[in-house]
């Protein structure tokens, strides 16, 4: 998720393991430690811009990681602390404030390598957004008031109450996948993949994604709190394969390898943007959740294949796309 609520969380993780003496100390460490899974983002290369896209939320999101991320976090912070905090002490509070950093981020449509290095495959329950004001706030509110009062329990609340909403977010995703794959049945279409996610920031409006015959289909579904699901209807658009694409040069050189790479990257939900031949899209993102135009993808030079590809990222905050974004959400007609 997002840098603030992952520090809120591990503030909030540390304080709930805390006494009521070190509480203000623990919520600095324990925000200090959640920040620092993040950290994966400053592996980069100028040479290679794929690296970044493939190693954040990489090995540093591990499950297995934990215990030397939190020690990683204490030895940072020893040398300014060392007089007020045992190393024991201070490397608990590390590890709490470490150690669910790689779980909220595979609770997110974006996911995390959460098993690496038993497994590579990326993790992602889709049951939040990465960005989500609601869940930051629960957090947000628990935090400045367990540092405010001194109180544990505030700090234990504000988890339970947003681990609350996190089930809430999984049963919003079992409404939204079930409509997802009633609709899919209407039209006669036998998924072969299906995923269905949040949209930005709420847990009403999923972006509903399947494969079908060669094709990908996206559907916008509103699934209201006291109202059945609302569908609508989206674009679709043909799924790149690799073995009819690339037949047209050697498949050990550097494009086909980025291509490969990018494919895994997005759970190969990948498509050629149609106005664009040289341009490889993730279709599970885009900034309206009824199109197929891209959140982001790779720009490919196909007369030079030893070229890296270029990763090119596409927003669009236009008037328009908010006005029918907040449409969706809001339930109404979109003529």
């Amino acid at each position: 998720m997002d840098l603030l609520t992952q520090g809120l969380l591990g503030a909030s993780l540390a304080q709930a393991g805390t006494q009521r003496n070190e509480i203000r100390i623990a919520t600095g460490v324990g925000f200090f430690a959640g920040l620092l899974a993040d950290a994966d983002i400053l592996i980069q290369s100028s040479n290679d811009p794929l690296l970044t896209v493939e190693f954040h939320r990489h090995f540093t999101h591990s499950i297995f990681f934990v215990p030397f991320g939190g020690f990683i976090a204490a030895l940072i912070l020893w040398p300014f602390l060392r007089r007020r905090l045992s190393f024991t002490r201070l490397y608990l509070f590390c590890f709490l404030g470490y150690c669910l950093s790689g779980a909220l981020d595979a609770l997110t449509s974006y996911g995390t390598h959460l098993f690496w290095p038993v497994s590579e495959a990326r993790v992602a329950f889709n049951i939040i957004s990465v960005i989500d004001p609601i869940f930051t706030l629960i957090l947000l509110i628990a935090v400045v008031y367990a540092y405010k009062k001194n109180a544990v329990f505030a700090a234990r609340a504000g988890l339970t109450i947003a681990g609350i909403y996190l089930v809430f977010g999984w049963v919003q995703l079992q409404r939204a996948e079930a409509t997802a794959a009633a609709l899919a049945d209407s039209r006669g279409h036998a998924t072969e993949q299906l995923l269905v996610k949040p949209t930005l920031a709420n847990l009403v409006l999923w972006r509903s994604v399947y494969e079908t015959e060669g094709k990908f289909y996206v559907d916008a579904i509103r699934v209201g709190l006291f109202s059945e699901p609302r569908i609508y209807p989206g674009e679709s658009i043909k799924k790149f394969m690799a073995d009819q694409h690339l037949d047209q040069f050697p498949k050990d050189s550097v494009l086909a390898k980025d291509i490969s790479r990018f494919t895994i990257f997005s759970g190969g939900f990948v498509a050629i943007q149609p106005e664009h031949p040289d341009l490889l899209i993730d279709v599970r993102y885009s900034n309206l959740p009824t199109t197929i135009a891209p959140l982001w993808g790779i720009e490919m030079n196909l007369q030079d294949t030893s070229q890296h590809a270029l990763y090119r990222l596409f927003r669009d905050a236009s008037k328009e796309t908010r006005q029918k974004f907040l449409a969706y959400l809001m339930g109404q007609s979109i003529d």
